[in-house]
């Protein structure tokens, strides 16, 4: 996929993944590009093969970027340009360290993943998937009183752990259902901003204790892994529906699959798991109570678009030695001068 007259005077990237066109037809114009073309992830020695000698990579969250990768790919490597807006993937102090600038996606995705946040929360409560199944399985005799009831969303009480944008994406949205709305995060908000989004700051276990929903918006972080722990869900209402549209690791899976087989909680929707992809014979996958899909909160033509020009952009401007758009690390350029 490069152009053998001009090739040798091009930045050298490798592509970990075939992505929207709006982010790989300028990668492709402008550099000695290899795409990985196939649907799954590079094996770990062909993406350490693929990245040695290049100037640049675009990675996905599949991709792990540490000391070992770094030391393949050469000290001419100028940026990792990760697909994504999360960035626990990529050992970013060892990047820093030898000067290599990380680049996330940010911003574009936030409505988008609210919407689906919003999409499992509903789904989840009022039992679709479930119910779905059920048609298709040929049990649908009659219209009954007792029949597949999930609690109301309306006026329900939501709790957000993590009030970054996305958070507060899905807060805007629970105020057309006229719900009571808690928070927490690592700091407060100003008042002005709580007073916009109707939303209260309470501790984490009084947020857990008072929601009918809860939806996990936090970073993955050495304190965010194994948040949600059996502790935790031990503290929620038996008819509370967790949802975790943020990284798999924040819960604790097993202790999930416990608190639900054992009616600790009513449901769950996740579109992140531990491990990821969820294996086809993980307990979780045994209880109609726990809907999972295959992490597409972004999966919009529009979003996934957005996050390849994005992604593109950081790519080009690190092969460059420009700064980039959305640099992780913007303290590389200090080290730099």
């Amino acid at each position: 996929m490069t152009d053998a007259s001009t090739a040798g005077s091009r930045p050298k990237v490798f592509v970990s993944r075939v992505i929207p066109d709006e982010g790989l037809r300028p990668i492709l114009e402008a550099c000695d590009a290899e795409v990985w073309q196939n649907d799954l992830p590079p094996p770990r020695d062909q993406l350490l093969l693929k990245s040695a000698g290049r100037d640049g990579v675009l990675t996905l969250l599949t991709d792990r970027i540490d000391d070992e990768f770094l030391d393949r790919a050469g000290p001419q490597l100028k940026v990792v340009s990760n697909f994504a807006v999360g960035f626990d993937n990529v050992d970013v102090p060892a990047c820093t360290a030898r000067g290599v600038a990380v680049g996330n996606t940010p911003g574009v995705l936030t409505d988008t993943t609210a919407d689906l946040a919003w999409s499992l929360l509903m789904a989840a409560a009022r039992r679709v998937a479930e119910g779905d199944r059920y048609v298709r399985a040929g049990r649908w005799q009659t219209w009954g009183p007792m029949l597949l009831m999930g609690p109301d969303v309306h006026g329900a009480t939501l709790g957000i752990v993590g009030f970054g944008r996305i958070g507060q994406a899905v807060a805007r949205r629970a105020g057309g259902f006229g719900m009571t709305i808690l928070y927490h995060d690592v700091a407060r908000l100003p008042e002005a901003v709580e007073r916009e989004l109707g939303a209260r700051f309470v501790p984490l276990d009084e947020l857990l204790a008072s929601s009918d929903f809860v939806s996990l918006h936090v970073n993955l972080t050495d304190e965010t892994r194994g948040l949600i722990d059996a502790d935790a869900l031990g503290g929620m209402k038996s008819t509370a529906v967790l949802v975790n549209t943020s990284r798999g690791p924040v819960i604790d899976s097993m202790a999930l699959f416990a608190a639900l087989r054992d009616g600790v909680i009513g449901a769950a929707g996740l579109d992140v798991t531990d491990p990821e992809p969820l294996p086809v014979d993980h307990p979780l996958l045994t209880l109609e109570n726990c809907l999972v899909v295959p992490h597409i909160a972004s999966a919009s033509p529009v979003t996934r678009g957005k996050m390849a020009s994005m992604a593109a952009a950081n790519l080009l401007a690190g092969v460059r030695g420009e700064r980039l758009p959305t640099p992780v690390n913007p303290e590389v350029y200090e080290r730099q001068q």
